[in-house]
């Protein structure tokens, strides 16, 4: 059997009945080159999509009928390339739920970039550090500004969930650090374990979570000292909350694509960055390789 797509999928057919498609699309891959900004960008607009949460459980449905298809070299010809792609991205919704702004240690355990378990007595270290240091970090800075301008206190959360990261992320993949991730040639071809990998790694997921807070936590105290002067907040003070957990929703919306799109999923470092022995073992393999590719994870 094939199926005929026209809005979606909603006939079968014979296989006989009509051509089979030749687009040529890699669909293990993001369909935006990832060695761009611009196309990271594209590839986490699309799959952070908040519209995505209205799609039907046909529409699902239909877009994996679609990929599995294509992949079975049975993809009907009347499929455009976009159609392809749509469904290819609609497809992995059910996976990529877990994309969003949570800091909290579950996400950056299954987002780490090496594959060993983390053991429950470090998870629970992990959370109760992240916890207090976040605790301790915005109760101090509270006790600071107190004499601040009102404006500069809006930003003790900030501070908080940035510390919070520092530690929490760092705790969480510890593992990675002290056994090394794995590093690849351009073709994917495993060449090693490196430590100093990992810890690029890491420092570029923190860097991306903190500027991923930044829009969240930056603009809305701007935003909210200025209407909270306004006629209608000082009348109907209940709707200060709901105005800013809507504008922190908005520029989550779009801080959490842009941020997770500033460095590529598969980053790179240069050999002579790598550990020693670890150079001295890519060399014998194959002397003209000076870069190594790793999964820095999310």
């Amino acid at each position: 059997m094939a199926v005929k797509s026209v809005s979606g999928i909603t006939e079968t057919y014979g296989a006989g009945d009509f051509a089979v498609s030749q687009i040529k699309a890699n669909l293990d891959e993001p369909k935006w080159d990832q060695n761009t900004y611009q196309g990271r960008a594209k590839h986490f607009f699309t799959v952070t999509n908040p519209l995505n949460v209205l799609l039907s459980g046909k529409q699902l449905d239909e877009a994996k009928t679609l990929v599995q298809l294509y992949k079975q070299g049975r993809l009907p010809a009347t499929v455009t390339e976009d159609e392809l792609w749509r469904a290819k991205y609609r497809s992995q919704v059910s996976h990529i739920q877990w994309i969003n702004q949570s800091f909290n240690a579950i996400v950056n355990y299954t987002n780490r970039s090496g594959e060993d378990p983390i053991p429950v007595s470090q998870l629970v270290k992990s959370y109760f550090l992240a916890t207090s240091g976040a605790l301790i970090t915005a109760l101090g800075l509270n006790s600071l500004v107190k004499k601040a301008p009102p404006l500069i206190g809006r930003y003790v959360p900030f501070a908080a969930v940035a510390t919070a990261n520092c530690i929490n992320i760092p705790m969480m993949r510890m593992r990675e650090v002290e056994n090394g991730i794995t590093v690849m040639d351009e073709n994917g071809n495993k060449l090693g374990v490196s430590k100093a990998a990992a810890r690029s790694a890491i420092a570029q997921v923190v860097f991306s979570r903190v500027a991923m807070a930044i829009p969240a936590m930056g603009i809305p105290p701007i935003i909210m000292g200025i209407l909270e002067k306004k006629p209608f907040l000082q009348q109907y003070k209940f709707m200060r909350a709901p105005v800013q957990v809507g504008l922190v929703g908005l520029c989550g919306v779009f801080a959490t694509p842009l941020c997770c799109a500033l460095f590529p999923q598969k980053s790179s470092i240069s050999v002579s960055k790598l550990e020693p022995e670890l150079q001295e073992q890519i060399k014998n393999m194959d002397s003209s390789i000076t870069k190594v590719y790793f999964n820095k994870g999310l």
